[in-house]
């Protein structure tokens, strides 16, 4: 059975730093073969995980049958788009990535989507885990272009704007039709005295919060020198945090 998790949150807040440092644990866990999706329009999670993309993204996949030219004589719209998504996987030794890519722009592209859902949901029995990163506004999710989610991880950081933001991310979950079974908050750059502040706003948005990650020199350090946050070391501020809340959440 593989299971499926997803990391949400506005931009800024870690949101990719965590799903690193999340497939980094899994690895070191032994809880491989993992699928990473891309799927937030600011695509950088190659970057934190060390992985070099040189495939196309699934929305510009998507965007070429919209024209019939971009496809090769003699092949059907369905055909093309699942040759080509085998193409667009970037694969590793533990992890192969997807990358979703931007907006998909006008016209409707249920068809493509079906097809893309069906492809993943195919794709999927090849893997122990699925971690996807989203956008805030959880399009992959809501246009169910993903099978259900076992674990949706909010990411907050330590203002009070950022956590009304996650509220708002809790809220959405609870309109979509995608099934998640189990929600949780995590905040950033975070102190105990920061979560005794800002106390109130958590306990208004109704998600439980699993843990706090603090400011981490390291993560900066690796940023500027564009080094994957991927090889953060175990002892480091942020690989501990998140390690030591997926060991309580027995992930």
């Amino acid at each position: 059975m593989t299971m499926q998790i997803a990391v949400a949150g506005k931009g800024g807040t870690g949101k990719t730093s965590f799903c690193a440092l999340l497939i980094k644990y899994l690895i070191d866990k032994g809880k491989t073969p993992i699928l990473a999706v891309d799927a937030d329009a600011n695509a950088n999670l190659n970057e934190a995980l060390g992985i070099k993309i040189e495939n196309e993204t699934v929305s510009e996949l998507i965007a070429k049958t919209k024209d019939l030219h971009g496809i090769p004589e003699g092949m059907s719209q369905e055909t093309y788009i699942e040759y080509r998504l085998n193409a667009a996987l970037s694969e590793s030794k533990d992890v192969d990535l997807l990358v979703m890519g931007g907006p998909e722009g006008p016209g409707c592209y249920c068809f493509p989507n079906n097809l893309l859902r069906k492809y993943l949901d195919h794709l999927s029995g090849g893997y122990k885990y699925i971690v996807m990163d989203n956008e805030a506004g959880l399009e992959h999710i809501s246009r169910r272009t993903t099978r259900d989610v076992d674990i949706l991880f909010v990411i907050s950081d330590n203002s009070a704007r950022s956590i009304r933001s996650a509220g708002r991310v809790n809220e959405l979950v609870k309109q979509i039709k995608t099934k998640v079974n189990k929600i949780y908050l995590i905040v950033t750059r975070a102190t105990e005295q920061d979560i005794e502040n800002l106390r109130e706003e958590i306990e208004k948005t109704g998600l439980p919060l699993a843990g706090i990650i603090p400011t981490d020199p390291l993560v900066t350090e690796y940023d500027i020198k564009g080094k994957p946050l991927f090889e953060l070391p175990a002892d480091s501020g942020a690989a501990k945090a998140v390690n030591e809340i997926l060991d309580r959440l027995k992930l």
